[in-house]
């Protein structure tokens, strides 16, 4: 078996204003920076590991934070999933212009997508080749990525179809240890790892 962490960035000024931001390459900003500095202790198990990184400012900057003086790779199949026209606008603000369309896409699960973006089952194809590749390669390696990416490997490696709620919720400010098999099929080993004491909202 070949060890996955995986965690979501620290927080930008969008994710506080609640907007989505998809392939909008929001940076992070004094708060968010200070989040990712909170938070390298926690992250002192996997150093030595190999770092990849989505390659939006928000996820490489984080990982650059967390892990000083490490290589990092570049990996664009760990890229936020694309919210296409929605982008930049809140769920509240979409749910008050566009009212029954939302709702019918919220219950698609898996096959949700915004006008323009993608599903989750679209991200989990993407990723599969990565954790393939991964397993091949037999390294052990932290993924510095985002909320939906994130969501999207624990529905595969878990089941979940995304249209309940999750066995367990997927808490923010924290890493997600994974198993990849031969194959790069996933296994959740451990959810929720704390990387620091620190409230972050989800």
């Amino acid at each position: 078996m070949t060890g996955l962490v995986v965690i979501r960035h620290a927080p930008t000024p969008w994710n506080r204003a609640r907007r989505l931001q998809g392939h909008s390459d929001i940076a992070l900003d004094d708060a968010g920076r200070a989040v990712a500095l909170s938070w390298r202790p926690g992250v002192a198990a996997w150093s030595g590991w190999r770092l990849l990184s989505s390659p939006l400012r928000r996820a490489s900057e984080t990982a650059a934070l967390l892990f000083p003086g490490q290589s990092l790779t570049i990996e664009p199949r760990l890229v936020e999933m694309s919210f296409g026209d929605w982008e930049g606008k809140t769920l509240a603000q979409l749910r008050g212009e566009k009212g029954a369309e939302v709702e019918e896409r919220e219950v698609m699960g898996l096959d949700f997508h915004a006008p323009g973006g993608e599903s989750p089952r679209q991200v989990q194809a993407r990723l599969q080749s990565l954790l393939a590749e991964i397993a091949s390669d037999g390294r052990d390696t932290v993924c510095i990525a985002h909320k939906a990416v994130l969501r999207a490997l624990y529905a595969r490696a878990t089941g979940w179809d995304m249209q309940a709620k999750p066995p367990q919720k997927v808490q923010f400010g924290c890493a997600h240890l994974f198993d990849l098999d031969a194959a790069g099929h996933p296994a959740l080993r451990q959810l929720n790892i704390p990387l620091s004491s620190r409230t972050v909202p989800a």
